[in-house]
């Protein structure tokens, strides 16, 4: 995609540490009319399950929210001033984030006002908007929620990753009820587990895991009728309308098992859908809506809702089809062992992507790139869809342009300029190598558990480091140039120097001071780069270089570098396909976890004064239908340019779970 030649405008809000993006939806207008219709009702869909996210990241964070925009509706007061002005930044951030946990570390965010103002500010709202308990007065509601949003004890983490503690009660998220315990989960579903199965389900994705009046484990399944009911039928009524004007038979199919699905909670129906989306390589458009990731549970099983709608970029899908082509070759020359290298590798369907919306736990911060269905059989014997989101990466790269990011951490002028001449191929290669490639590589020992179940709470952190170090490996080979998607390695040098320059120096500024790595993409990043930095020094590969109290990586040799990172990629292969949880303790834990204080710090000064916020995310573009009678006679985009009020806008018409307090 092209840089654009007029002047629409990026990045149109920052708050806190959050840039607001915007995106187009290039494509949209040549498409047909029904494709239009599908398109709306996917879009509507996909919107619908946006509560759900809410809850399943903490218990409290649908009343938090709501009170919050009850205040932001109805409060009749001078709304200048610094007191409101903090209070608005709070109402963003939950949006952003989906709850009172920071989107990416997970870590709790407290308000810039204090309790007295919260208290203010809830006696300003109208008791009729605010989201009360049964003869609850607005000053209880208060009392309640002010340890929810200000005492940061309490449900400190959404997500801990931490080994030392009991990695459920550990969790703020809502995926487990009161009083489970981690090893009560790994015990019910070890129970479950049958090991003759060739086709296991994936088991816990879909329902809340809780202690029933006698005390004992029950799972309480998102579904139709079930927990998330009044949310999910709504989803379900949209995807309805969007299997009456499907592109194909394979597309509708899909459509309609994921319905069915909806409508039993059961995961086998949930795989009988896998397979038909997998299987539906033909349509222009096409969707991601439901309980698909599992980075949010800290046990691996349970699936935060997310949503995405998107249209195929025929023209750019060329370039990560020519990868797809050649998944064989890339896993045959690989340097994963051979014992676990896939001797036929299956239905690697890849395409370049263009976002029309997102929900969930995939908006407003998107990932770049997509690797589904995330079950081990069915990427094994079906195959898998592998994508990269072609216009959000552009609105990333048009808004980074100006940052002087580049330029106060690279390591000279060739870097600075490799960089400005290679930096947009090098990231959309790596994404399609880490997808279409990484993803889609290697295969577990035979007779060995799932990586949920054998590398546990790091097995998130070491499938992503898989996926890394296959885009690493070969995006320094000629095998690229052979096949037409790069001219030069320089590319891949560029590539190389951004990893590492990112991995070592530039996400640390998203970590407040004194604290260690969370999130498991950071630490994958961490641990791949500190690796490559330990293991290179007695060879003088690449050093983090101390140039006037500023530091700055430097690489020696790109061919050994490419070396060390097929060493580590054939490392991490090895622990998943073995199960060997103390060795991916080992590496994580010792590379990618705890920061250098003094080297944070740099960091951090060093980026304060760039003036720029280190996370972004987006205002989704809006499909409104024209409308005939009942009829849907035409679909217009717009593009809103004001987060809050996308917002407000969203919680006015898809606000439907009901309240338990």
């Amino acid at each position: 995609m092209k840089a654009d030649a007029d002047d629409f405008k990026y990045q149109v809000d920052q708050f806190a540490d959050i840039r607001i993006l915007r995106y187009r939806i290039p494509g949209f207008e040549g498409l047909s009319l029904q494709q239009k219709q599908l398109a709306y009702y996917l879009y509507k869909a996909a919107l619908s399950g946006r509560d759900i996210t809410y809850d399943q990241k903490n218990a409290h964070n649908l009343v938090v929210r709501r009170t919050l925009e009850a205040i932001d509706a109805t409060c009749q007061r001078d709304k200048a001033g610094p007191e409101w002005e903090a209070f608005e930044t709070y109402l963003k951030r939950v949006w952003f984030s989906y709850g009172v946990h920071h989107h990416y570390s997970t870590k709790k965010f407290a308000p810039d006002f204090s309790k007295d103002d919260f208290a203010k500010l809830v006696a300003c709202a109208d008791p009729k908007a605010l989201p009360l308990a049964d003869g609850e007065t607005p000053d209880q509601l208060r009392a309640r929620l002010e340890p929810v949003l200000f005492d940061l004890t309490v449900a400190a983490q959404g997500v801990s990753l931490d080994s030392d503690k009991d990695l459920v009660t550990a969790s703020a998220n809502n995926f487990y009820g009161p009083g489970v315990t981690q090893p009560e989960v790994e015990a019910f579903y070890a129970a479950k587990k049958d090991a003759n199965d060739p086709h296991p389900v994936m088991v816990g994705l879909n329902s809340q895991l809780v202690k029933n009046a006698a005390g004992e484990l029950e799972e309480r399944p998102w579904k139709v009728g079930g927990m998330y009911g009044p949310a999910i039928e709504q989803v379900v009524k949209w995807l309805r309308k969007a299997s009456e004007v499907a592109e194909n038979a394979a597309q509708k199919a899909a459509i309609d098992t994921l319905v069915r699905y909806y409508e039993t909670g059961d995961l086998k129906d949930f795989d009988t859908y896998s397979v038909a989306w997998v299987n539906d390589t033909e349509s222009r458009l096409d969707s991601v809506i439901g309980f698909i990731e599992t980075y949010g549970d800290a046990m691996d099983m349970r699936a935060t809702y997310e949503a995405m709608v998107s249209l195929k970029d025929v023209e750019a899908s060329k370039r990560i089809a020519a990868i797809s082509n050649q998944a064989q070759w890339f896993e045959d020359h690989s340097t994963i062992p051979v014992a676990y290298k896939k001797p036929d590798v299956q239905g690697i369907t890849a395409k370049v992507i263009t976002i029309i919306v997102g929900a969930g736990d995939a908006s407003p911060s998107f990932p770049i790139g997509v690797n589904l269905p995330n079950s081990d059989w069915i990427r094994k014997e079906v195959g898998s869809k592998s994508v990269n989101l072609g216009n959000i990466v552009h609105s990333y790269e048009e808004a980074s342009k100006a940052t002087g990011i580049l330029e106060e951490f690279a390591g000279s002028p060739e870097e600075i300029a490799r960089a400005k001449a290679h930096n947009d191929l090098a990231d959309r290669l790596h994404t399609d190598l880490h997808e279409v490639i990484g993803h889609a590589s290697g295969r577990l020992k035979d007779g060995v558990a799932t990586p949920s179940e054998t590398l546990k709470n790091y097995s998130s952190i070491l499938e992503e480091a898989r996926a890394d170090l296959v885009a690493l490996y070969f995006l320094m080979d000629p095998k690229l140039i052979e096949i037409g998607v790069m001219d030069t390695l320089e590319v891949g040098k560029a590539g190389y120097e951004d990893y590492l320059r990112n991995g070592l120096l530039v996400q640390l500024a998203r970590v407040p001071l004194g604290e260690q790595l969370e999130q498991s993409h950071m630490r994958n990043r961490s641990m791949i780069s500190r690796w490559a930095i330990d293991k290179g020094a007695a060879d003088g590969v690449v050093e983090l270089v101390d140039r006037g109290g500023k530091h700055y990586v430097v690489i020696h040799d790109y061919d050994k570098l490419r070396a060390l990172f097929g060493q580590l990629l054939s490392e991490v292969q090895r622990i998943k396909s073995e199960g060997d949880y103390e060795a991916g303790k080992a590496l994580v834990e010792g590379y990618g976890v705890k920061l250098d204080p003094a080297l944070h710090a740099e960091v951090l000064e060093r980026y304060q004064k760039l003036g720029i916020a280190p996370y972004a995310g987006f205002i989704n573009p809006r499909l409104v239908p024209v409308m005939e009678g009942d009829a849907v006679v035409d679909v217009k985009v717009e593009y809103p340019d004001d987060f809050a009020a996308q917002m407000r806008e969203y919680a006015k018409d898809y606000s439907f779970l009901p309240i338990v307090n």
